[in-house]
């Protein structure tokens, strides 16, 4: 499967809330002497979106905890893990997949899930291909090429490749003429409307969003296989940040909704505790398809 490059170079962008990170943190970042909390958040979608999307939470964290918390992003679902790795993020938002790996990769823990106004937590994966495509099936695209979102989404990589898998027993780069990587969502799904690409993988959440700001219409997109329930993305944090401070963040979050109007990625009423158990459907994927973490993140 083709990887794109890690950007180590420009891993280290920090578009942060409220002023920049302190430069001078090393990786020795005592938790009982941590003056600031840095949340991380992958680039599922346009980096400004997901800003603007997480900002209320940051914002109520920040005045319920006593200190600054700022925002890290970097080019791509790795950096974020290599970041909480080197100490650099304390908390952040992945998706299930991504998550399963910074457990591996950063000892981080998950803790909380957004639940939608329906009561779920979980989301969909889709494979969509233009509105007017012949194909009526995964067996009908063979040859074609496709865009995923990144090696370490979800719903944009990880199940798309399953559902190809199960329905052909051949992996994406073997079925497929080539599979390139758009770097989020929406801009897999607009390689799909404007027909640079025969299909796509992405998910529901960011497609129902798409639709109601008229990045796309009903007709651009077809939805030509969808997935089985996956996992909610988890809130995580580092393990050996100080225990107190966990406890108060994750306080905060489980009951912001008792005083804010929560946001995060896609419409949420409130968050609740996940643990990793939660998250084993992933990790048995990832075994099923025989994924290495060195392969996911190259």
């Amino acid at each position: 499967m083709l990887r794109r490059q890690l950007l180590l170079g420009a891993l280290l962008i920090l578009p942060l809330f409220g002023g920049c990170a302190n430069n001078s943190q090393t990786s020795d970042n005592s938790s009982s002497a941590k003056s600031e909390i840095i949340m991380g958040l992958i680039p599922a979608e346009d980096n400004e979106e997901m800003l603007a999307k997480f900002e209320p939470m940051r914002a109520h964290l920040e005045e319920k905890i006593g200190m600054p918390v700022k925002v890290f992003q970097a080019t791509d679902y790795a950096g974020v893990i290599e970041a909480m790795k080197r100490d650099r993020v304390d908390i952040a938002w992945f998706g299930p997949l991504s998550y399963v790996l910074a457990e591996q990769e950063a000892e981080a823990e998950a803790f909380a899930v957004g639940v939608k106004e329906s009561g779920t937590s979980t989301y969909q994966s889709m494979i969509f291909v233009p509105g007017d495509s012949p194909a009526k099936s995964i067996a009908d695209l063979k040859g074609a090429d496709v865009a995923f979102v990144d090696p370490a989404s979800t719903s944009g990589s990880l199940v798309p490749s399953y559902m190809v898998k199960k329905t052909t027993g051949e992996m994406p780069e073997e079925f497929f003429g080539k599979v390139t990587y758009a770097g989020s969502h929406d801009a897999a799904q607009l390689a799909v409307k404007n027909k640079t690409v025969a299909a796509a993988g992405s998910n529901d959440i960011t497609h129902d969003k798409m639709l109601e700001k008229g990045l796309i219409k009903g007709n651009d997109l077809r939805i030509l296989e969808t997935s089985d329930p996956i996992p909610g993305s988890p809130l995580t944090y580092r393990s050996d940040l100080d225990p107190e401070i966990k406890a108060q963040i994750k306080e905060v979050i489980l009951n912001a909704h008792n005083e804010i109007k929560v946001t995060g990625y896609g419409t949420l009423a409130r968050y609740e505790e996940v643990t990793a158990q939660d998250y084993q459907v992933i990790r048995d994927i990832v075994q099923e398809l025989g994924l290495q973490k060195e392969e996911i993140l190259k």
